[in-house]
């Protein structure tokens, strides 16, 4: 007998295809330009050993060039060219690496800890974590401490972009104490800027939703074998703001 959880991903994942492919030119224009290539990849349970669904482009693991068959671990370097993104797994958490970008995770085997998003653009979702363990996501301006959620978080040498899609995160300024929040998000409530400079306690700032979707939030989540908590599968037919 099949597994219902098996079950459920195959359902998901014909609803998830039929939906992408009604998406308008309008948003599709934001999406990554392999998404639906990328959802028809998705197998229907994970693949040990498996890191990379989808990629474009120069990705490096490690400063090696990588391929689809590349692994990346809990500690691995992250890095993509110009014109290139990569769609990965590590453990329960998912990730999508846009152009440009650098990111160092920080953990053992498949049980991320930590990554520092030295700069660029990182989508992610992580897996919830139990007791006191709390993942840390460090940008240039910002640390934030998460449990299990959405994430979309860009990171240049004078500002950071942190949209919490749905979860609870702490957000703290790398510079003054003073400037922190937290923050529970259900759909892109709260996305905030995180300025390196500026007064005391004001560093972090409201910002629009911007870069990112929903779309790609479904992937992700797909992968690892969950879908966001912001919308059934039902009730979804397009994302609340494009790329």
């Amino acid at each position: 007998m099949t597994d219902p959880l098996i079950l459920a991903r195959r359902r998901f994942l014909r609803q998830a295809m039929g939906t992408t492919a009604t998406v308008t030119a309008a948003s599709a224009g934001g999406m990554l330009p392999g998404l639906v290539h990328a959802l028809g990849k998705i197998p229907e349970e994970l693949i040990p050993g498996k890191s990379i669904y989808d990629m474009r482009g120069s990705v490096f693991v490690d400063s090696k060039l990588a391929n689809e068959d590349t692994y990346i671990s809990a500690s691995s370097l992250v890095e993509t060219g110009s014109s290139s993104y990569v769609v990965f797994v590590i453990g329960y958490d998912a990730h999508i690496l846009r152009e440009n970008s650098r990111v160092q995770f920080r953990g053992e085997n498949d049980f991320e800890e930590g990554l520092k998003l030295a700069t660029g653009k990182l989508l992610s979702v992580f897996g919830a974590r139990t007791g006191d363990q709390v993942h840390k996501v460090e940008t240039s301006t910002a640390t934030i401490g998460i449990r299990g959620t959405g994430l979309y978080t860009e990171s240049e040498d004078d500002v950071s972009y942190a949209c919490t899609c749905y979860g609870k995160v702490d957000i703290a300024s790398n510079r003054d104490p003073q400037s922190r929040e937290t923050i529970v998000s259900v759909h892109h409530d709260a996305p905030r800027y995180i300025a390196r400079d500026g007064n005391s306690g004001g560093l972090i700032t409201p910002a629009p939703m911007k870069n990112h979707t929903d779309e790609e939030l479904m992937l992700v989540e797909q992968i690892v074998g969950r879908k966001p908590d912001f919308a059934s599968v039902k009730s979804y037919t397009a994302p609340r703001k494009g790329y």
